[in-house]
């Protein structure tokens, strides 16, 4: 069971509203980044809450439903595939956990952040390695972040069969770059992240 022990320490400095924010899906050639920001209640204990990718598909999902019940607040934000090329992934998962802290209907006066660095958040935080292994509010935020880009890909696995974003959710396999040389692109590939694979790959398909 993940101790509150992070979230303690901030509320000692007097911050009440002390959300946490994670991402899922900056590694991907395909589909969006999301970021989930996440206000639990001081204490609260979810049995199972850990890194998202620490746990089953199917606990992700048990836990998704329990979170938003258990949540005085959450906002999960998708960056697409356009903007990602547009401003580049880091930026755009920086894009993302801001909008999503912003996106809080109550507002955060702190925030934890999953990772070792951050941007243009407009209130104090603090960056945690390995946060979603640390901190309750940060693991909640891992696992609302991961099933809705999980959830969105599968979508889009329905609309672009041919590529089984089912299989691996937008990233790098051989099954996927086998089928980008067969295919090419699709219209939510990241393009600036297929340079290389097109340079190294001038047969493939455009």
């Amino acid at each position: 069971m993940l101790q509150w022990t992070i979230e303690h320490e901030i509320a000692d400095k007097g911050y009440k509203n002390i959300c946490g924010i994670d991402e899922a899906g900056r590694g991907p050639l395909a589909g969006p980044v999301c970021a989930a920001a996440v206000i639990l209640p001081d204490g609260c204990q979810i049995d199972g809450l850990n890194d998202s990718k620490k746990i089953s598909e199917k606990k992700r999902d048990l836990l998704f439903d329990e979170i938003k019940n258990t949540a005085l607040a959450y906002s999960i934000v998708m960056v697409d595939h356009k903007k990602i090329d547009e401003i580049n992934i880091l930026q755009a998962t920086y894009l993302a956990m801001k909008n999503a802290v912003e996106g809080l209907n109550i507002k955060a006066d702190y925030t934890l952040v999953d990772g070792n660095r951050s941007q243009g958040l407009n209130i104090p935080f603090s960056c945690i390695v390995k946060g979603d292994a640390k901190s309750p509010s940060i693991a909640a935020a891992s696992i609302l972040a991961k099933v809705t880009r999980d959830r969105y890909m599968l979508q889009m696995a329905e609309k672009y069969p041919e590529y089984a974003f089912e299989k691996h959710k937008g990233y790098g396999t051989k099954v996927h770059y086998n089928a980008i040389l067969e295919h090419g692109a699709c219209e939510i590939h990241r393009l600036t992240f297929l340079k290389k694979f097109y340079e190294k790959h001038p047969e493939a398909k455009r």
